[in-house]
């Protein structure tokens, strides 16, 4: 243990003396964790919507009124030529189309209901479907100003929802729990792959190599710094997450913890892995970065995991980061207790044995 203290003092002396690894630690969990939770979000606003009304009655007016009053609508162009408006639709001009037919508000009085058509721009799939969900609410809650017929009853059945975890549907509550988990991943692995290549770039490296320590006992000195700083790393973000978008922390802060000292080494042997291939930092980056950029994308950050295809699903029981991503959520956002994450915590320590004892085999002794 006196060897390995000894190696942990040398990687601190390192990472104070390096001017590019202490901003990496210091300031890119804050920065990342502001910046992703205000960009990465997927309430869209300010859709641009065209209005064809063919009805020109107080009923279709007030229906006008209520997308341009939810503020998520501004009309962008308003007409009474659907191939004009099809036509802004097909140039990206406008979002949505809303079309009134004639005989809107007559229909309304007579029979108690009328039809109206919306066609949505659906080359960005994501947007398209936001937009004829915010539409698709507006219409159903339309109260025309107009007398019931004879005998109708308008509203038989009155929903009330009630949304757990996140009652006021904030995207970045359910945004920052993950983007902490993603961020932790991401520095300590680039960081642990470009440390050890940079010592062997320097060669620093080989004085350690011609030394009687053991494989194990270098390995671990390189790791130990690294793992205590992901704890730092993961007392800022959630700091900052407090503070600035004040999420909530409805589970136990020492399961967070405990999940984190469990899950960084998996990382970091990744990280140790890749750096006994690479033979300079631009290799181990470019590598660490096409791991990462699968684990992120494949995590459930930015696309549930549920909806991917079945084979997905099952490359995706590889992704670590996904693991933590899952436990993040569910212990902030549901106060899930150990039992619940138990599972997830036990297949994260194998997967963390499992690279690590890689990372070790693989490692060699060069001249």
């Amino acid at each position: 243990m006196r060897t390995i203290l000894f190696l942990v003092q040398k990687e601190f002396l390192q990472i104070r003396r390096n001017k590019m690894m202490l901003p990496m630690i210091l300031i890119m969990p804050v920065f990342q964790t502001l910046l992703l939770s205000f960009a990465a979000n997927y309430e869209i606003k300010n859709l641009h919507l065209g209005v064809v009304d063919n009805d020109l009655s107080p009923a279709s007016r007030q229906l006008v009124s209520k997308f341009t009053a939810s503020g998520y609508f501004q009309i962008k162009d308003a007409g009474f030529s659907t191939a004009e408006a099809a036509e802004d639709l097909a140039r990206d001009r406008t979002d949505l189309l809303l079309e009134i037919p004639a005989n809107f508000e007559r229909d309304l009085v007579r029979e108690g209901h009328a039809s109206v058509n919306l066609t949505a721009n659906a080359i960005n799939a994501t947007k398209a479907g936001l937009a004829m969900g915010y539409a698709g609410g507006i219409v159903r809650d339309f109260t025309p100003p107009v007398p019931a017929p004879a005998g109708s009853r308008r509203q038989g059945v009155e929903v009330v929802y009630s949304n757990w975890y996140n009652p006021r549907l904030d995207y970045k509550t359910f945004m920052v729990p993950g983007i902490l988990g993603e961020i932790v991943a991401l520095i300590i692995c680039f960081l642990t792959a470009l440390n050890i290549v940079r010592e062997r770039e320097i060669g620093t490296i080989e004085q350690l190599n011609v030394t009687p320590i053991h494989k194990w006992q270098f390995i671990l000195g390189k790791l130990l710094p690294f793992w205590i700083l992901s704890l730092f790393m993961m007392t800022v973000g959630l700091t900052a997450g407090w503070l600035v978008f004040r999420i909530p922390i409805e589970g136990d802060l020492w399961l967070v913890f405990l999940y984190t000292l469990t899950f960084a080494p998996t990382m970091l042997g990744l990280g140790f892995l890749i750096s006994n291939f690479a033979e300079s930092q631009q290799q181990a980056m470019f590598t660490a970065w096409f791991f990462m950029i699968i684990f992120i994308l494949m995590c459930g950050l930015f696309t549930p995991v549920e909806s991917m295809p079945q084979w997905a699903q099952w490359l995706n029981t590889l992704n670590p980061v996904k693991y933590f991503v899952e436990f993040m959520r569910l212990v902030l956002l549901k106060g899930a207790g150990f039992a619940e994450i138990r599972q997830n915590l036990m297949t994260v320590f194998a997967y963390a044995v499992v690279v690590n004892g890689l990372a070790v085999w693989t490692y060699r002794k060069r001249a």
